[in-house]
């Protein structure tokens, strides 16, 4: 909610996070038993993440085709890492005018 127009609602049954367009979306074990949030990543963040660490990172259904990342919290987190995944996230769906606020 820091990052510059983000609003949130429910979406799917779960919290979900817009900036115009959704950008990230909580999964409490919406498909399955684990719980994490997806959203959306960088070209080829996803392809690396999973590669590096399928028990935390893997493709969701739905939005998986288009790059976007599911990202586990039900295992050992590295918030710093969840940190910059999220504004990553964040950067590939804001306006670019808002992205520039961000420095």
């Amino acid at each position: 909610m820091a990052l510059p127009e983000v609003t949130e609602k429910v979406s799917h049954g779960e919290p979900t996070w817009f900036v115009r367009r959704v950008f990230l979306s909580y999964a409490d074990r919406h498909h399955d038993d684990r719980l994490g949030f997806w959203c959306a990543a960088p070209p080829g963040a996803q392809d690396e993440l999973v590669a590096a660490d399928p028990e935390r990172f893997f493709r969701p259904p739905y939005v998986g085709g288009r790059g976007w990342l599911w990202v586990r919290l039900d295992v050992d987190v590295d918030w710093d890492e969840i940190g910059e995944i999220v504004v990553d996230a964040y950067r590939q769906i804001a306006p670019k005018k808002l992205v520039v606020q961000l420095g």
